[in-house]
């Protein structure tokens, strides 16, 4: 285990763990902040969380109401 952290390179790894950071508490965000969504705000919230850089893409695509 040892050996593939330090294998790791982390020059590349870093801004790609920060921008996945930034998406997901942009989205918590905006969740809270929203009236009304395509679908039930548990469902988004889980979405956001659990299916890592792609799960608050989604959201702003198709979660997001547009009223």
């Amino acid at each position: 285990m040892q050996e593939i952290i330090e294998t790791i390179n982390w020059a590349i790894v870093t801004p790609i763990l920060i921008i996945q950071a930034i998406l997901i508490i942009v989205a918590l965000i905006d969740l809270t902040k929203a009236e009304s969504t395509n679908g039930p705000k548990w469902m988004w919230f889980f979405i956001i969380l659990l299916v890592n850089t792609i799960g608050p893409i989604i959201y702003f695509i198709f979660g997001r109401s547009r009223d």
